[in-house]
């Protein structure tokens, strides 16, 4: 408000950086702005935490303010552009829209569905230009276009033929038009009246010195005001303390100006409250309007202490600043709406590959290929007599997976990392060439190597990853954690110095886990004890283990026992045993476990175990990499507190490092 005083500010100045949070556009002569607007609420909390640590890093100040956050939502791909912008002040941000596939209830039907557009992107000229890319058939498999967008947000509807991939037409679609494009930053600014290009940082630095500036002034401007009137207040306590004398003194002047003399000489007043004491009403007389006055008093010499105190210490004039950014950021902030994804990867590579069934084959010592599954099937005419796949000496296929070009692999590490790659990203090659060696084809660090690879091909919104480590921890995680994933791997479980992951299992929730050790223990309990959890957990404990045992395996069961499902469980010493299901009872995790092979002796501990049929190929590696092969159905069925008998001869200097089916090739393709 204006008060009629010279000194009172006319228009309050910002109270939060609002430079960076609503941004800036604009040409003058020989220069230019393009400043992008930031979210309220993480403007405000890096402003305050620069306030409270100087010396915060970059790093530290992009993890609260990590770029732009765009009033259309949408996707901001990649942070090196950002990166640089924050740091230089100039940075190219690459956005992309919101876009999702909606199948019909039939599923014979499928469209893109955009609900969020780039930041500045027209919608109708965006629509007009898919059409004339369809018209111009530089865009094959859109079969219509839509614009079904109302009150309460944007809806475009892209229709796709039947035979459309998808993910192909989308990537198109983000080459030839606005749903992917550019906002370049220059965050030029004028500072002390000349034009700057700044960093975030040096904006912020600049609206903190501004802040400053602005709170002393309006803090002298109130301790003033405040000074002001306790004076005045100060001259009416002291005639209400001497009523009658005044009241006397008043009466018997002859002019208002000899009555203020005589006030001034008697009391001691200046001018001022004088004055304000021959202008007081009389219903200040009262009782009341006294006690009022002096609480006045004393609430106005409290806000001088207060006021005075912020003049002379610069961290209460700080903390000032700060009340007034939490009160504005509680007020008006909001959650962020543009979601800050990996950086844009080649969106042209779907576009050249068909999507049909192939085989991806990997093998137990890091190997993996792809093959269609057509080269399969032509060849089976043609019986045994086929060339199988090429291996090393002491290698075998532990793995044949099944599925589209464009689904995803999922690969979990012995260090707890995961990596996404899409089908068609696996090298191809002949039936009988061996393929390429994953650590080539991921960004795997030294002494780190594939645990175990999972297919992802179907609804990923639904069911769980569940992962076992070497020290007996647990843990289940939704599948739709790993839907965003960089090239360089992420956290699927958080590990100990000395713990491993040893298996990974995708699961719907509702079967048994069983844990054994290489002590001979294992455990059987339900899914359901372990609660889902974030990759970032270490997860609960599933098996208690002494001081010198370990994990060796975990295997899914199924809820019911069936009679064509054993474990088979294989020592050191090249011996092992097949148990039914129903001799392990089901507990709670956390517990110690039953026996299921004696251990010791002629045994040795235990290497491995697997749910096996009377139809599935197994396979021991020796320490020395010799490889052992013989049907699972050859091995008796024993109970549990037993020692099993000789499955392989093994030397003296050497023992059983391994054990896993063996996969074929041409019955996966069948």
């Amino acid at each position: 408000h204006y008060d009629g005083s010279l000194k009172e500010p006319v228009v309050l100045p910002a109270r939060f950086p609002n430079l960076l949070v609503n941004g800036s556009q604009g040409i003058a002569v020989g220069m230019a702005t393009n400043i992008p607007p930031h979210n309220l609420g993480e403007t405000i909390a890096a402003t305050i935490a620069l306030i409270r640590k100087p010396e915060i890093s970059d790093e530290e100040l992009m993890q609260i303010l990590p770029g732009p956050d765009f009033p259309t939502g949408a996707f901001i791909c990649g942070r090196e552009g950002m990166r640089k912008a924050f740091l230089t002040g100039r940075g190219s941000i690459t956005m992309r829209a919101r876009v999702e596939v909606e199948e019909d209830p039939k599923g014979k039907k499928r469209a893109l569905i955009v609900s969020e557009l780039p930041y500045q992107v027209n919608k109708a000229q965006l629509v007009e230009s898919i059409a004339h890319l369809v018209r111009e058939k530089k865009i094959e498999g859109i079969a219509d276009l839509r614009d079904e967008s109302n009150r309460e947000g944007i809806r475009i509807v892209i229709e796709l033929k039947r035979e459309a991939v998808p993910e192909v037409v989308l990537n198109q679609l983000y080459k030839h038009t606005n749903l992917q494009c550019s906002f370049h930053c220059n965050y030029l600014a004028l500072v002390d009246g000349r034009p700057k290009l700044c960093g975030v940082r040096e904006l912020l630095l600049h609206f903190i010195e501004h802040r400053k500036q602005v709170v002393t002034r309006r803090t002298l401007f109130e301790l003033a005001k405040a000074e002001e009137r306790a004076h005045i207040v100060e001259g009416l306590l002291i005639a209400l303390d001497h009523i009658d004398e005044v009241v006397a003194l008043i009466r018997a002047s002859k002019t208002p100006d000899e009555a203020k003399s005589g006030l001034m000489h008697r009391f001691g007043l200046t001018e001022r409250q004088a004055k304000a004491i021959l202008d007081m009403r009389l219903q200040r007389l009262t009782g009341l309007e006294r006690d009022k006055l002096r609480a006045e008093y004393e609430e106005l010499q409290k806000t001088i202490a207060r006021l005075r105190a912020i003049l002379a210490d610069e961290k209460l004039l700080m903390d000032e600043i700060v009340k007034e950014l939490e009160e504005v950021r509680a007020r008006h902030a909001d959650p962020r709406r543009t979601e800050i994804t990996g950086a844009v990867g080649e969106i042209d590579l779907a576009d050249l590959i068909q999507e049909e069934l192939v085989l991806v084959a990997i093998t137990h010592g890091g190997y993996i290929k792809r093959t269609p599954a057509s080269a399969y099937r032509r060849q089976r005419r043609g019986g045994k007599g086929a060339t199988a796949m090429r291996t090393k000496e002491g290698d075998f296929v532990a793995r044949v997976i099944v599925g589209s070009t464009h689904a995803d692999l999922l690969f979990f590490t012995n260090r707890g990392r995961a990596f996404r790659r899409k089908v068609y990203e696996i090298p191809e090659a002949a039936r009988d060439a061996r393929g390429k060696a994953l650590v080539n084809l991921l960004a795997l660090e030294p002494g780190e190597r594939v645990s175990t690879t999972l297919l992802l091909d179907g609804d990923e919104a639904e069911g769980f990853i569940v992962l076992a480590t070497r020290r007996g921890f647990v843990k289940k995680t939704a599948l739709s954690e790993f839907a965003h994933m960089r090239r360089t791997g992420i956290i699927a479980v958080r590990l100990e110095e000395d713990d491993a992951l040893i298996a990974a299992a995708r699961s719907d929730g509702e079967s048994d886990l069983v844990l054994t050790t290489r002590n001979g223990k294992a455990i059987r309990f339900p899914e359901e004890d372990v609660r889902p959890m974030g990759r970032q957990a270490r997860g609960v404990m599933g098996v208690r283990l002494a001081a010198d045992d370990a994990v060796v395996a975990m295997v899914r069961a199924p809820r019911e026992d069936r009679d064509d499902l054993t474990l088979l469980v294989v020592s050191e010493r090249g011996y092992g045993k097949r148990t039914a299901l129903a001799e392990y009872p089901r507990q709670h995790r956390g517990g110690q476990g039953v026996i299921t092979m004696k251990t010791g002796g002629r045994n040795g501990l235990v290497v491995g175990a697997l749910l096996v049929d009377d139809e599935d190929d197994i396979a021991l590696v020796t320490n020395t990499g010799r490889l052992i092969r013989f049907a699972a159905g050859s091995v008796p069925v024993l109970g549990r507190n037993t020692m099993g008998v000789k499955l392989a001869e093994v030397g003296e200097d050497e023992a059983v490092a391994a054990v896993a089916k063996v996969e074929d090739e041409e019955e996966a393709a069948s």
